[in-house]
């Protein structure tokens, strides 16, 4: 008999929501091993976006199946998985409901596949919708307190592509190449969707990927004029190529080979030069001091739930107090190897308080503030002169990732 077309998507997709709800990995770890006996490109994009809008919207499509059953599914149950998928693929992503049966029943086989069948039917005969900004887990809600709902409005669209151009000068004549918006000097923003290898400008290395929020620690160290910066936990790489860009000798530490490969892949891309040193940023010693330190702290990245939705569903409590405990031994070690008059950048991708201002009100540093100068048009920096961005803001032009960064400047040498 033969399979339903789209039904491999459809297995790798239940396979990542298993990697995600039940191994509590990563949508981009699980991604690899989920999708890897599906062959096509277009039915490895349909299977992460499938996973992504049940992540995005799990809240809600859970409360459509809950209203449509007399007894509750198992929050674990093969069956409640399945039919967030389908429900995700009629209310997110437009496929018509007979699509839908066709292959998501099939995934069921040998289980309860008339159970799903009255509940997506029953659901699709009330012509159900989901609210317009989902809603999020109960204790993401309560950590995020009164920006929960400004944030979650931020979460309900997949982002659109950003790209950091090599050289900023060009950014009149790349936006006419690409067709693309810009929100400052150095950044284009596209619509989604676009296959990035293919894009004009990618080969010979004019631009990289990178949100705009996370381009701006390397932007608030300014030009490098030759002096030396480090660049402390820098694979993949896109603030390193930044620095270099902006005339910085960069020393580029990461302790995963993986990723170094990725930064040199890069750099050989971009046509730009950096040192790249694979070491424990908690046991390594430099040999000399900096005149700029650029510390992109490991965090929870829940910052980047746009793109990465799982972080709603895996970060907690525990995650946090992890990742906390771990930047604070990474901001110690890098004020010390700052010069006199030297400048540390500190940033995180996470909207948790206890990985950005409470990491920042613990440095014992003057703080160089932030200014609106150097900003997009649309942020501001925090009264304390750090800069706290969220999903929720500059929402007309398709928004930003959750970024926490702070700056400051070690006294001069006396005398």
């Amino acid at each position: 008999m033969a399979q339903p077309q789209g039904i491999h998507a459809r297995r790798a997709a239940l396979r990542l929501l298993d990697a995600v709800l039940r191994r509590g990995e990563t949508l981009d770890i699980g991604f690899a091993g989920a999708t890897k006996d599906v062959r096509k490109f277009e039915d490895k994009a349909l299977a992460r976006a499938i996973a992504s809008e049940v992540l995005r919207w799990l809240v809600d499509l859970d409360a459509l199946i809950d209203s449509a059953t007399r007894k509750p599914l198992p929050a674990d149950a093969k069956a409640r998985q399945v039919l967030r998928m389908m429900l995700a693929q009629w209310l997110r992503l437009g496929t018509p409901p007979h699509a839908v049966v066709a292959t998501g029943l099939d995934l069921l086989a040998g289980g309860p596949r008339r159970l799903a069948h009255g509940v997506f039917s029953t659901l699709t005969k009330r012509e159900v919708a989901l609210p317009e900004v989902p809603n999020l887990p109960a204790e993401v809600a309560a950590r995020w307190g009164g920006h929960a709902p400004v944030i979650a409005a931020g979460l309900a669209e997949p982002p659109p592509l950003d790209l950091t151009l090599r050289d900023p000068s060009e950014t009149e004549h790349w936006q006419v190449q690409l067709s693309a918006d810009s929100l400052m000097q150095g950044h284009l923003r596209l619509p989604r969707g676009a296959n990035v290898e293919t894009l004009p400008g990618f080969v010979e290395g004019a631009w990289w990927v990178q949100d705009l929020a996370a381009s701006l620690p390397a932007r608030l160290l300014g030009p490098g004029e030759g002096r030396h910066v480090l660049d402390l936990c820098a694979a993949p790489g896109g603030k390193t190529l930044q620095l270099a860009a902006q005339g910085w000798q960069v020393t580029a530490l990461d302790i995963s080979k993986r990723r170094l490969d990725l930064l040199k892949a890069n750099l050989k891309r971009t046509g730009l030069k950096a040192g790249t040193v694979r070491a424990d940023a908690l046991k390594w010693e430099p040999k000399h001091q900096f005149d700029a330190i650029l510390l992109d702290a490991p965090c929870t990245a829940t910052g980047t739930a746009r793109r990465h939705p799982d972080v709603l569903h895996r970060i907690g409590a525990r995650q946090i107090e992890d990742m906390a405990e771990l930047q604070a031994a990474l901001l110690e070690r890098a004020a010390g190897w700052l010069k006199p008059g030297g400048t540390l950048v500190y940033a995180t991708c996470s909207l948790e308080r206890e990985e950005g201002e409470d990491q920042a009100a613990a440095i014992e540093l003057p703080v160089a503030p932030v200014l609106p100068g150097e900003l997009p048009q649309g942020l501001a920096p925090t009264p304390e002169g750090w800069l706290r961005t969220d999903p929720g803001m500059l929402a007309e032009p398709g928004g930003l990732d959750g970024f926490f960064i702070a700056r400051w400047k070690k006294e001069p040498a006396a005398g």
